[in-house]
């Protein structure tokens, strides 16, 4: 019988691409476990689908009852968890679904692992956080493994709730569980209300580019592919407890971002050849940027400090920026049946996150 393994938030940005990373380098049977909100779409992972070795439940982690339903019968030798809100504006505009999926998702399953780990001594779990959870960087250092947790939104406050969860868990119980801390993940299959997705898309109609305060947040860009790799190293050969930060090591303020994906845009659709910029009266993308109010409690700058997952499981990211730039660019304007299906009716590019 074929390892298994659950993925929770698989239909989601770094789930489906994680199912697929999964799919390809291993024979494992995946079920795929996803509440299909606006983030999750079935677009994501439906080729995938087609396989006998991958199943979908959509099901919301926070359902105890549902989920004690899969773990029944899918018998998981693996978890990976990635089901999460995960958009800080989002969070400041509604932070109740976060609470729930964030940490009472993660309560129900680490209750779920515990019970597995008593029928199948060799399960092992995968809990994905964020660096978020570590607060806001000075102009020098980086975040690693032992930083203090200082959370300055209500998504970054649930997120170190949850991993809270897990180290109880794991001393109190002895739950097989690794944390990982990621940086700012980019790649295909990104929700485009993200800062790379949203300006690729908004370029190509001309929409204005809208940059947060001075754009001068600095943030470590980690291609999804790499990120993918790396969970998949901590929980083959990850210990049990212990925290991995994954980092891409590509420190860039917000505003070279959005002028690093503009030159890109225009090697794919020269803005004078654009009818949409031509109507605008713009010869150039990056005269679309537009400076609006900052996002309130928006964190200065994130670095990661990779070197534990370096030292001790060999791993390192392959995609520099220009490399992960080229190919997430292409891939937007290669996939607009994706990017219209998944935004249908549930989001129109409006500015989120304003507090009244």
């Amino acid at each position: 019988m074929s390892i298994r393994i659950i993925i929770t938030g698989g239909a989601g940005f770094i789930g489906s691409n994680l199912v697929r990373h999964v799919f390809d380098n291993t024979s494992y049977h995946i079920v795929v476990i996803d509440k299909l909100t606006y983030a999750g779409s079935t677009e994501s992972i439906a080729d995938l689908l087609e396989s006998d070795r991958v199943e979908l439940e959509q099901c919301d982690i926070a359902d105890r009852a549902a989920m004690t339903r899969v773990f029944e019968r899918c018998m998981p030798d693996y978890l990976i968890n990635l089901a999460a809100e995960t958009h800080v504006d989002r969070s400041i505009d509604d932070a109740e679904s976060f609470m729930q999926s964030n940490i009472i998702g993660v309560y129900v399953l680490l209750e779920l692992c515990r019970q597995r780990v008593r029928e199948n001594p060799g399960f092992r779990a995968v809990h994905v956080s964020t660096d978020e959870v570590y607060g806001s960087l000075g102009t020098e250092g980086c975040f690693s493994e032992t930083t203090p947790y200082a959370p300055n939104s209500p998504y970054a406050a649930s997120k170190a709730s949850a991993d809270h969860l897990v180290r109880a868990w794991v001393k109190t119980y002895g739950t097989p569980v690794m944390v990982t801390n990621c940086s700012n993940n980019y790649g295909p299959r990104q929700y485009p209300e993200k800062l790379i997705p949203l300006m690729v898309l908004n370029a190509l109609e001309a929409a204005e580019l809208p940059v947060y305060g001075d754009g001068l947040q600095i943030r470590d860009w980690l291609y999804v592919e790499d990120h993918c790799h790396g969970i998949l190293k901590v929980l083959h050969e990850g210990e049990s407890g212990r925290h991995y930060n994954i980092g891409g090591n590509n420190e860039y303020t917000n505003i070279d971002i959005v002028k690093r994906l503009c030159t890109e845009v225009e090697k794919h659709c020269p803005a004078a050849g654009n009818k949409a910029m031509k109507k605008r009266g713009c010869s150039s993308y990056q005269n679309l940027i537009t400076f609006v109010e900052d996002r309130p409690g928006h964190d200065r700058r994130y670095a990661i400090d990779a070197s534990r997952i370096r030292n001790e499981l060999g791993w390192s990211p392959v995609h520099d920026m220009a490399d992960g730039i080229a190919k997430t660019v292409a891939w937007y304007i290669q996939h607009p049946d994706w990017c219209q299906a998944v935004t249908k009716g549930r989001y129109a590019r409006q500015r989120l996150g304003i507090v009244g």
